[in-house]
């Protein structure tokens, strides 16, 4: 189990885990909104193997980081969203089952974006509009869940009183069992 701080708090996200998001929210940033240039393919190669990191880190890393900590399945679904309805979130130290899917999604599009920028440049597909237009079509559905997962870590933020975004720059969270947690 993960060290509680005396103040409440638990170590939930290790430096692999932080550090992989941040950089890859860089990097999609910047490959969304920046110049489509070397640098672009370049990062977006970084941010494939990136994200190849993360998920090899998920059956192999910290505990909360591993996928059987938050995989998404039917059942924690179900009960995450009753919990949604009822208006009391449970809160998950890892990813809650709704993040965990976003995480998916996430990861899902820019391996996609990373393979379809890759098809782009082989000589089978001189010519041939449809990889850029896939990679356009990824580009916007990754931009969309972006968007989405900014808007919903603010709201549950808010929402479950713990700062997820500072979670995720110091790797603790409250400890649910802490009598000091909120």
């Amino acid at each position: 189990m993960p060290a509680t701080t005396p103040a409440g708090r638990i170590k939930t996200w290790d430096l692999c885990v932080r550090l992989t998001h941040w950089t890859v929210a860089g990097i999609v940033i910047w490959n969304l909104f920046g110049p489509t240039d070397e640098a672009h393919r370049v990062l977006g190669y970084i941010a494939g193997g990136l994200v190849a990191l993360r998920i090899v880190w998920g059956f192999v890393g910290t505990p909360p980081a591993r996928f059987s900590a938050w995989w998404p399945t039917p059942s924690h679904l179900a009960d995450y969203l009753r919990s949604l309805a009822a208006g009391k979130p449970i809160h998950h130290l890892s990813h809650n089952p709704l993040g965990g899917l976003m995480a998916i999604a996430l990861w899902l599009l820019i391996l996609a974006l990373g393979v379809t920028g890759w098809l782009m440049r082989l000589d089978a597909f001189w010519g041939e509009d449809w990889p850029q237009d896939l990679h356009e079509y990824l580009s916007i559905a990754l931009e969309l869940c972006v968007y989405a997962h900014i808007v919903a870590a603010l709201v549950m933020s808010v929402w479950t009183r713990e700062n997820l975004i500072v979670a995720m720059l110091t790797g603790f969270k409250r400890d649910p069992h802490s009598k000091k947690a909120p």
